[in-house]
């Protein structure tokens, strides 16, 4: 594809997936939005124009005398009253620069049908002594994103205070959906009229965050799964960050983010440059069609995992603290039995670590515990053909432990004070190289002696009152950090994952996808519990890179006992795991168990590359979800009871976005002794019936107890 520069007096129109984004760069200003949604097919140079100049509206009384031009990097000066683009200043002066753009580059997409590409902005303000580039991206999925970098070319220290992003969405988008939620309960949706004002999500944990918006979406009244137009955005960072969501007394609105930075956090001496992080934004014909954008594109990613996602055992809820090399061996062959392919040792195995109070930093393998080192058990785990994993929690450390000893001036602290603990813990300070050389050589010398080949990275406190030596924030820097921690353990070990563990899903964002592998969705494990969870995470990633583990029978965090087959058909949607004391199982649960995992086995090259299917229900107490494969020739649907509806009989389920004229067999899997389910009459004939038919009519559901997992697999004929 060529690249080039051209005439700043330009309107572009870039469009990919069944996405259009028409860009107004004309008269030397910053891009500003004229179309962001549903394709528009193909446009002459003079019908962009056209259409550009019809999104002027007629000034109305009271307003500016001009016209409002909004752009991607909003500003006051063009009469924008909302929240402004750019907010800094140089000791109180130059806070609201007047940006005009020198050159336009344009790669390529540009009129007659457009096509994905990029266009990128270079402006100078001059009087405020300041450089712009703007980087707006249509990605083949259709997904849009866009980044600011701004350069501070004048003399004297220009303060950054806000960076923020942010598109418009036409006046018919009047209900927000975003996500709240807790330790233990992330991605819990909540809905709300967008009015007028501002509907903002701040994430100031220093992390991404248990309750993070996630993907903050604005859409048409009543939007579903499967209809009503949304556009969202996401901010890909995992350390202190804004969604917003905003509309004006005039009428515009807007869906935006950007990092949040802390007082005095970026302060740019002449020459420096401060870039934001991508800002992905998401149009969709329903929930379904926005998310799939996101799996698409993450999926088309150099390296987004290849190889089918193993089935991991990782030994957390099994023994906790308690490392036991018989225990352990013995947890590993009853593993290797049933099929599992990767075996995780978790927190416990390094000094002085016997609970949560003490030895984080120490990354040496305890001698106590481990007399020969971790040397025994990752050869048996390599003999019985697995792989091995390690648990590191690497920008913590626990005030007990010889590295906090050594460096206590290595902690993150403000006005010379430690922050108060949490999880009996505080953050080591990644940012003054000595501490990132350390925990850089400790863990490449873990890694490289064992050939490590996964690491379970958690991060297990926020960010709370997180300076450096002197007091300044330190949240921005610690969070450069943390990628370049990692980015250079990947570089060293080509072939290590990472898994994105953060008190569970803390830290879920595309920021922290740029370098691991797989995100833990939640430390609650609870089925019940993890079928929203992973519904509603979904939003975001596709299943192949949600860990997603069999719980224990009665489980870790919530006390709720269920049986085997309602834990394994949930997590079977994701990456396939189990975190279980396989002591306990029973013959006929270790039987049980050993047929899901081969299911896995066979139905994950459909599960981890199909297209997410959710299926819009009126009764809470269930839910229909699956994947369908791209060529519409085989589907899985899983049909859930998640509760006790107040009538016996919920209705016929349907089975969604399936070729209408195709013919299907469905067969219903039930492993085990049935779970006290009672088939319907059509489970015993032909069972074949045309796509239309099971989207529009749909089939009578078996009867099924509260807590109960159904799959059904259907194949073309």
């Amino acid at each position: 594809m060529e690249t080039g520069a051209v005439s700043t007096n330009d309107v572009v129109h870039l469009t990919a997936g069944g996405v259009s984004l028409v860009l107004d760069c004309r008269d030397d200003a910053l891009p500003a939005v004229v179309h962001w949604g549903a394709a528009l097919g193909p446009l002459d140079d003079a019908e962009l124009v056209a259409l550009a100049s019809a999104d002027v509206a007629p000034v109305a009384p009271n307003e500016a005398d001009v016209p409002v031009r909004l752009a991607i990097l909003s500003e006051p000066h063009r009469g924008w009253t909302g929240r402004p683009g750019l907010s800094g200043h140089r000791d109180g002066q130059d806070w609201s620069p007047a940006f005009v753009v020198e050159q336009l580059d344009v790669d390529p997409g540009r009129g007659h049908g457009g096509g994905p590409g990029t266009v990128t902005a270079h402006a100078v303000a001059r009087t405020a002594g300041l450089a712009l580039r703007l980087t707006v991206e249509v990605l083949a999925s259709g997904l849009v994103r866009t980044r600011a970098a701004v350069t501070n070319t004048a003399a004297g220290a220009y303060t950054v205070d806000d960076l923020t992003l942010a598109l418009p969405i036409p006046s018919r988008a009047r209900e927000v959906l975003d996500f709240a939620g807790r330790w233990g309960k992330e991605r819990t949706p909540q809905r709300r009229e967008l009015v007028v004002g501002t509907h903002e999500r701040e994430g100031r944990k220093g992390r991404t965050g248990a309750d993070a918006a996630t993907v903050l979406s604005v859409g048409t009244p009543g939007f579903g799964f499967a209809r009503g137009e949304v556009w969202g955005v996401h901010t890909a960072w995992s350390g202190n960050h804004r969604h917003v969501a905003e509309r004006l007394a005039t009428g515009r609105q807007v869906v935006g983010g950007g990092e949040l930075l802390l007082p005095g956090e970026v302060r740019l001496e002449t020459g420096q440059t401060y870039e934001g992080p991508w800002v992905y934004a998401a149009y969709g014909d329903g929930l379904d069609d926005q998310a799939r954008r996101f799996h698409r594109w993450l999926r088309s990613r150099p390296q987004h995992p290849t190889t089918p996602r193993p089935t991991t055992l990782n030994v957390w809820e099994a023994v906790y603290f308690d490392h036991d090399l018989a225990r352990l061996t013995d947890l590993a062959e009853r593993a290797a039995r049933l099929g599992v392919e990767r075996w995780v040792l978790d927190d416990g195995w390094f000094r002085h670590r016997r609970n949560d109070h003490a030895g984080l930093g120490d990354w040496y393998v305890d001698e106590d515990v481990w007399p020969e080192g971790l040397g025994p058990i990752v050869d048996r785990v390599r003999d019985l053909g697995m792989e091995f994993g390690l648990w590191f929690e690497p920008e913590m450390v626990n005030e007990d432990s010889d590295l906090a000893r050594a460096h206590p001036e290595w902690i993150l602290q403000a006005d010379g004070r430690l922050p108060i603990r949490s999880r009996h813990q505080q953050v080591l300070n990644l940012a003054i190289p000595e501490a990132f050389a350390h925990v850089l050589e400790r863990m490449t010398a873990i890694i490289g002696e064992y050939g490590i080949e996964y690491v379970k990275w958690d991060h297990n406190r926020d960010l709370v009152e997180a300076g450096h030596p002197g007091g300044a924030a330190a949240v921005h820097e610690q969070t450069l950090a943390a990628y370049r921690l990692m980015a250079t353990l990947k570089e060293r070990f080509p072939t290590l994952e990472i898994e994105s563990c953060s008190s569970g899903g803390a830290r879920v964002d595309l920021g922290v996808l740029e370098h691991t592998d797989r995100v833990w969705v939640s430390d609650d494990i609870d089925p019940l519990e993890r079928q929203q969870m992973h519904r509603w995470t979904q939003q975001l990633l596709p299943p192949e890179l949600l860990g997603s583990h069999v719980a224990s029978g009665r489980n870790h965090t919530t006390g709720r006992v269920h049986d085997l087959a309602f834990r394994a058909g949930t997590a079977i949607v994701g990456h396939f795991g189990i975190e279980w004391d396989l002591a306990q199982a029973t013959p006929a649960e270790e039987a049980a168990l050993a047929e899901w995992i081969a299911l896995y086995r066979e139905w994950r090259e459909l599960l981890h590359g199909g297209d997410l299917v959710r299926v819009d229900e009126v009764d809470d107490s269930r839910l229909v979800y699956g994947t369908v494969a791209p060529d519409r020739r085989e589907a899985l649907f899983f049909f859930a009871s998640v509760g006790r509806s107040e009538v016996s009989g919920t209705g016929r389920i349907t089975f969604r976005d399936l070729d209408p004229d195709t013919a299907y067999r469905v067969d219903p899997v039930v492993v085990g002794d049935g779970h006290g389910i009672s088939a319907p009459a059509w489970w015993a004939g032909e069972r074949v019936f045309r796509g239309s038919a099971l989207e529009r009519v749909g089939l009578q559901p078996p009867l099924v107890p509260a807590d109960c997992v159904v799959p059904f697999r259907l194949t073309a004929v």
